[in-house]
């Protein structure tokens, strides 16, 4: 896809009225300085979803969805970045002049363009002989109709029929001036060869009486085709679909999910199931947010695709043993990308589309809520069954449970696994936590291609397993967690305690890392991490405000600590890209900054510029004073930078006092570490009294 140029991006940002974009799908009220009202992406009835038009910034403080004018469109159009600016250029009238492509470029392009040309055709003329033909309606039509689809389904996924005939697309594609090779390009027909491979010059179509089931991509397009014949002969496939082309990639591709995509979203859910008679049976009964692998194995691309919309999926499991052990293999890559999973198993005999059309919608509906369960417990209940009595087996079981639970990003949720599972298998914890640091250690172990790091390693404690975490533990596994002083506590509690950490590296499973090292996340404190969001919130939210005559925030942050102050991977990324815009004569502003094509960028900005309540001017009659940040930017700047080195003391002290407790000392060396002590206790008293912070340390 070809780039524009950043001028360009510049000024689609820049003329993008973000209530006129946001005002498109939902009605905003003012109330204050922003606007609010009910969330697009999720069910509520009191209005959390805020706008703030001096920043272009949005944020629900619900789900957490938050961004500027571009992500809003990614959010609710479940675009690329690209596609996004895209809209809004049509939007307002703006011509994107694309970099010119190379005439290879652009004949692969004409040569796509033209797939998904003969695709949607070869749709419509199905479409149409389903509906109009004689064959279509006593045979396809009549089929669809025994299965519980109505009309309405029926056009809603554009279903179709395939003629009895050798010929039937071919000769019609023709007649409407096709080419032929954009025929045998998207798979529809075939080319006949003889015994030895070679071309006859015959070509024959692909699909000849069946149901047409269209396969459409995230964006509505037609890319290829499943096909389902009615014919009752066992060396006929039942099912067909498209072969692989350079429009249709079947790992990179859910069916159902172009009509599921918003439905997903709103519910916070998306339900998965195997065929597309599932799919529709689903969303006919009013359960829209279902998609489908389409009989293939579950792939990184389809998951990636859920997570879009959803970080919440829910398997539909046929009631087939054999089905359900192939299935478990693909769930773990669920847990992988990291997906909140869950299960739900039919009666034995039964798939998605026959219990719903034999209970009804509401009984369906009231099964899938009660029989839910989280993956990990559903697998450890069933291996547990099946080995039940065996020893050998036993131990394969809990082995098997092990390498999903290591699958799972998130520490807490893999402790409490391992605990269900010492108690399913009535086995110790503390053998479970040993094997699985074997398993988590071993090569064979590490993700492949999922972008995470090692699930990270266990200890047991007092109060039973708790995360280790060694140096390479997973960034959204969180740091270690240890007992706050009097102090640090008192110090959270001003910054707003566990809202303050939000969304913060280490401290949230949505942190999406950048190109950093965001391992090291994890090794750092939370009140460290808390100290340098607030001396970046203070950068982005008030660069260009004077600290003094010609002095502005910025200059004064940037001066006041060393090129590179922040230890938080993101952090300190952000901070380099706010000290080369001024270095570039420019103040870093957070409606800009909130554009960049990176996600976890575009998070940390919305997060920083965003707050949920803002002060009642009524509070000012009342003459009720309350510190305002905005008027005082020097007092602000001065607390969050003599914070920031408060905390830095701190550390150098427990490093101190932890080389104190270090065995085989000499004096010299004892006295050393003493003298440090001594000198960074006071350093320390020194800050607390400038904060005016007077309860000692460790009181």
């Amino acid at each position: 896809m070809a780039r524009i140029p950043k001028e360009l991006v510049d000024q689609i940002i820049q003329t993008a009225d973000i209530v006129e974009v946001v005002g498109d799908f939902v009605q905003l009220k003012r109330k204050g300085q922003n606007l609010w009202a009910p969330c697009p992406f999720h069910n509520e009835k009191s209005p959390s979803f805020s706008v703030n038009p001096a920043k272009s910034l949005y944020k629900c403080f619900g789900c957490g969805k938050a961004g500027g004018v571009v992500q809003f469109v990614m959010d609710v159009e479940g675009t690329s970045y690209v596609e996004a600016l895209k809209y809004l250029a049509k939007k307002y009238a703006i011509t994107i002049e694309e970099e010119e492509k190379t005439p290879q470029q652009q004949q692969e392009q004409n040569e796509r363009d033209s797939q998904f040309i003969v695709s949607d055709w070869a749709k419509n003329h199905y479409h149409r002989l389903l509906l109009n033909s004689e064959e279509g309606m006593s045979i396809g039509y009549g089929y669809l109709k025994e299965r519980g689809l109505n009309l309405t389904t029926i056009q809603q996924f554009e279903l179709g029929y395939s003629l009895d005939s050798w010929d039937d697309l071919l000769k019609a594609a023709e007649a409407a001036g096709y080419d032929k090779k954009y025929l045998e390009k998207t798979g529809l027909t075939v080319i006949r060869t003889d015994d030895q491979g070679h071309d006859t010059g015959r070509r024959y179509d692909r699909f000849r009486g069946r149901v047409m089931f269209p396969i459409h991509n995230i964006s509505g397009r037609v890319v290829g085709f499943g096909a389902r014949t009615l014919k009752r002969d066992d060396k006929m496939a039942k099912y067909l679909n498209s072969p692989e082309s350079d429009i249709y990639h079947k790992s990179d591709v859910l069916y159902g999910l172009f009509q599921a995509r918003q439905a997903i979203r709103t519910e916070e859910m998306c339900y998965l199931v195997e065929g597309y008679l599932d799919v529709l049976s689903l969303y006919q009964g009013g359960i829209k947010n279902v998609v489908a692998s389409s009989g293939t194995s579950l792939t990184e691309g389809q998951i990636r695709l859920i997570k879009r919309y959803s970080d919440n999926v829910t398997v539909l499991y046929d009631g087939d043993a054999a089905g359900i052990k192939a299935s478990l293999r693909g769930t773990d890559l669920l847990l992988e990308g990291g997906l909140n999973v869950r299960v739900v198993l039919f009666p034995n005999g039964d798939d998605p589309d026959s219990y719903i059309r034999k209970v009804g919608d509401q009984r369906f509906t009231e099964y899938i809520e009660n029989q839910s369960q989280d993956f990990i417990t559903f697998k450890t209940t069933l291996v547990a069954r099946e080995a039940s009595g065996d020893p050998v087996k036993k131990a394969e079981a809990i082995r098997d449970v092990l390498h999903s639970i290591a699958k799972v990003p998130d520490a807490i949720k893999r402790s409490v696994f391992l605990q269900q599972t010492s108690a399913t298998f009535g086995i110790d914890e503390q053998v479970l936590i040993t094997e699985y640091n074997k398993l988590v250690k071993a090569p064979a172990a590490k993700p492949s291609g999922s972008g995470s790091g090692s699930p990270g390693t266990y200890s047991r404690g007092a109060g039973g397993a708790t995360p280790g975490f060694p140096a390479n533990a997973d960034a959204r596994s969180g740091p270690p967690a240890r007992a706050l002083s009097d102090e640090e506590e008192a110090e959270m509690l001003m910054y707003g305690g566990a809202e303050a950490t939000a969304g913060m590296p280490g401290a949230s499973p949505n942190y999406e890392p950048g190109a950093g090292t965001p391992d090291e996340a994890a090794d750092l404190p939370d009140l460290l991490q808390t100290c340098e969001r607030e001396v970046l919130r203070l950068l982005v939210l008030y660069a260009a405000r004077e600290v003094d005559t010609e002095v502005s925030v910025a200059a004064y942050l940037l001066g006041q600590l060393d090129e590179a102050p922040l230890k938080t991977p993101l952090y300190a990324e952000m901070w380099e890209i706010c000290r080369q815009e001024l270095l570039a004569g420019r103040f870093p502003e957070a409606r800009t900054l909130a554009q960049n094509e990176r996600a976890d960028i575009r998070r940390l900005i919305t997060d920083l510029a965003t707050e949920r309540y803002e002060i009642s001017p009524n509070w000012r009659t009342k003459e009720i004073y309350v510190f305002n940040e905005v008027d005082l930017p020097k007092l602000a700047c001065d607390n969050a930078v003599l914070r920031l080195n408060k905390v830095h003391v701190q550390r150098e002290l427990d490093r101190a006092m932890d080389r104190l407790r270090l065995p085989g000392l000499d004096d010299a060396e004892m006295f050393e570490i003493l003298g440090t002590i001594k000198g960074l206790k006071q350093l320390d008293n020194q800050l607390a009294g400038m904060l005016g912070t007077v309860i000692p340390r460790g009181a």
